[in-house]
């Protein structure tokens, strides 16, 4: 059995941050949040709770408001599942708190109060940076200069903090390490040495619990754990129709590779088996044709040389030029040519 609450629980983040004896708890948590940026000496819980936007919010989402002593409003809450249209329901939120502080008449001059959001958030909403810590304010494009300081949203994504005990340097790593592993404690780090973490030691302990109060912290904890299941349940049922679906589509895209390069290497051996049968064809025709103009030659060659025996036969016996042309066909520049 767990020695603390689950602060991801209803009753758990409320008893831890969202009750008068739990007061130092949250300032201190707000204050190392904003370290070097503002300093919060004291805050008011106001009775307000933010509109839900779907029927399961109230399970799935807890906040908890406060005004500091300076006039700003800041509204803390515990987020265990991711929504459609998350930031613009972020911004909703942040608005609908300032719009509530209008007043009727032409005296109310717009004199609003600075509204901070500071969500954890359980999951890593899939629009988000993968960062552990995201902080938006209005601010001018070009310069980067505060634009306004009415409005502020902190976003902690706790999947992503990595850091264990012995790596936490400073005030705000030791509350969210606390907090993402208080479930998992059988006792709180640093407790020895802080104030608020011996505090938070003993609110946050089982055994502090009455018994209604545990009831009540059981019951929020099944629905806790039930939704993980169906959270889980749907995302094993996304993932294996993301698998059947990447599947096909890798099918189809290794269908289409496979024939581009099938035509690439087809065309590659056809050219390769051409040139070879071209090469053969041509050696071919090349022989046949040498076969040919051999023949040719040859023929020619054989047919000089029986003129040329004829010339010298007749040229032996004292025949003159003029009759042996007449005799062999031949001109008589030719015999004198062969007799040369």
């Amino acid at each position: 059995m767990a020695k603390f609450i689950n602060p991801f629980t209803d009753i758990g983040f409320k008893r831890i941050f969202g009750q008068e004896i739990s007061k130092p708890l949250i300032i201190d948590f707000l204050n190392s949040l904003m370290e070097g940026e503002e300093h919060i000496e004291d805050i008011t819980f106001l009775d307000k709770e933010q509109p839900a936007l779907y029927e399961d919010d109230r399970s799935l989402i807890y906040d908890i408001y406060c005004r500091t002593e300076r006039g700003h409003n800041i509204i803390v809450e515990m987020q265990n599942k991711s929504q459609p249209y998350f930031k613009n329901r972020s911004i909703y939120y942040v608005s609908e708190a300032i719009a509530r502080q209008g007043e009727r008449g032409s005296s109310w001059q717009y004199a609003i109060d600075a509204v901070y959001l500071v969500a954890f958030l359980n999951f890593s909403p899939i629009d988000f940076d993968k960062k552990f810590r995201t902080d938006v304010t209005l601010t001018d494009k070009e310069t980067h200069k505060m634009f306004s300081d009415k409005v502020r949203m902190t976003f902690m994504q706790l999947p992503l903090f990595d850091k264990e005990a012995d790596n936490c340097d400073n005030d705000f790593d030791k509350w969210i390490y606390v907090l993402k592993n208080m479930e998992t404690l059988t006792r709180l780090p640093w407790a020895a040495k802080s104030s608020v973490f011996q505090r938070l030691e003993q609110i946050a302990d089982v055994a502090s619990l009455t018994k209604r109060e545990r009831m009540k912290y059981d019951e929020g904890l099944r629905k806790y754990r039930d939704t993980l299941s169906v959270l889980e349940g749907a995302k094993q049922d996304g993932l294996a129709e993301g698998r059947a679906l990447g599947h096909a589509m890798g099918h189809a895209e290794g269908l289409a590779e496979g024939r581009a390069e099938g035509r690439a290497e087809g065309r590659a051996e056809g050219r390769a088996e051409g040139r070879q049968e071209g090469l053969a064809e041509g050696r071919q025709e090349g022989r046949q044709e040498g076969r040919q103009e051999g023949l040719a030659e040859g023929r020619a060659e054989g047919a000089n040389s029986e003129k040329q025996d004829t010339v010298n036969r007749l040229l032996a016996a004292g025949t003159s030029i003029d009759v042996i042309a007449i005799a062999t066909g031949l001109s008589k520049e030719e015999v004198e040519k062969l007799i040369k």
